[in-house]
């Protein structure tokens, strides 16, 4: 019934699902950084194709499991079902699979370059947290079949599936071209492409958090989230903008929030999911297949940080539950009265990977004091999309 429900909502109503209708974001200096073609029109066919395949349940193996189930579009396009181990990682659609990682957001996700290396040797851009998939074509190819996620046995039977729709074929047919979907290989491209086209709309990217619209004078900040903010894109301050801030000043309408590299920051492992895990380690962008190098264990993609005060838990593996801890965390390293893990009580975990921790950029900065950690926490705040500001008031 949602499949029939959804495939009858445009997209110009799905953006409203929500809370306020949301506005096209308005430019104030546009980003070298941004891809010129985005957002792309929410009424382009394709996307509307997107759209329904999203939301559609049938597409997983026990017919139970959609995109949007992971990445809700009511909670910042990230799994909140809190299922296992306090949602810091999705089930699968079998009941009983369990990722290995925290599920990212799906929003802003078109933004990041395809994945590649540097000229420092480093790597950038891509798709997941080890950049394993260079683009959201290929990203959306993956969940379908993976074994702990929508667990569908082949690209074929994801393809039968897509054809058991009458409705769906035609489209297909329409956009692709006729018979797309009886060659399995370009009918499974297709599928992904109709999911990229949808995450590239307005939906997904609105824009329109209070930093954004201060940044068009249409509000202004707290005294407290422009103390936030200074002390965000100071480095004298922070290193906060050296891995969260794409754009040179902090006065671009599209800025992601993030550099799309991939650091080691030290985290610490998450106990219960190293266990369920059978006590395998997390290696980061390590175990991107097309990455052998030893340096880079432990690192991973930089995350947005839009719409980061209502998408928790936090780092790739969950570990954290609340925004302020994280805050902690990084402050640690600067601040040797830093020693105890507020949620567990305890001092903080050792690192899942000690080798390539980034000190050199961690290790900056004065010690905060409880006044700059809160204005830290509430300029994040600011960057949450409007749709989501009442899930602050959760918090």
């Amino acid at each position: 019934m949602l499949r029939i429900l959804i495939s009858l909502i445009p997209i110009s109503i799905l953006l409203t699902a929500c809370g306020e209708p949301i506005s096209p974001p308005t430019k104030v200096n546009k980003s070298s950084n941004a891809p010129a073609e985005l957002p792309i029109s929410s009424t382009n066919p394709k996307a509307l194709l997107g759209s329904q395949l999203f939301f559609d349940t049938n597409l997983s193996k026990e017919r139970n499991q959609s995109c949007a189930t992971c990445h809700d579009l009511a909670n910042g396009f990230v799994d909140k079902r809190n299922d296992v181990l306090d949602g810091a990682v999705s089930l699968g659609s079998d009941g009983q699979s369990i990722g290995g990682r925290n599920t990212p957001s799906a929003a802003y996700a078109a933004f990041a370059p395809p994945f590649h290396r540097m000229s420092s040797g480093e790597y950038r851009g891509g798709q997941f947290l080890d950049g394993r998939s260079s683009g959201l074509v290929e990203q959306a190819q993956g969940p379908f079949i993976n074994e702990v996620e929508m667990a569908m046995p082949s690209e074929a039977s994801v393809v039968e599936r897509v054809k058991e729709n009458g409705r769906y074929v035609t489209m297909f047919n329409d956009l692709y071209g006729e018979g797309i979907l009886d060659d399995v290989p370009k009918g499974y491209v297709a599928i992904s492409d109709a999911l990229a086209t949808f995450e590239k709309t307005a939906l997904f990217m609105p824009f329109d958090s209070r930093y954004d619209r201060a940044l068009r004078g249409e509000i202004k900040l707290t005294p407290e989230e422009e103390l936030g903010k200074t002390l965000f894109f100071s480095p004298q301050f922070t290193n906060c903008n050296l891995c969260h801030q794409l754009n040179k000043s902090p006065f671009f309408d599209q800025e992601t929030f993030t550099n799309y590299e991939y650091r080691n920051i030290g985290v610490p492992a998450n106990p219960a999911l190293v266990a369920r895990n059978g006590g395998v380690i997390d290696q980061g962008l390590l175990d991107n297949p097309d990455i052998s190098d030893p340096t880079q264990a432990g690192k991973f993609k930089v995350p947005t940080l839009r719409n980061v005060a209502v998408t928790g838990p936090y780092m790739h593996n969950g570990v954290f539950q609340d925004l302020r801890t994280t805050i902690l965390f990084y402050d640690k390293y600067n601040n040797r009265s830093r020693t105890i893990n507020p949620e567990t009580g305890e001092v903080w975990g050792e690192p899942e990977v000690a080798q390539n921790i980034d000190f050199e950029n961690l290790e900056v900065g004065p010690a905060f004091d409880e006044r700059r950690v809160d204005a830290l926490v509430a300029f994040l705040k600011s960057l949450t999309d409007q749709r989501y500001e009442h899930l602050l008031d959760k918090k």
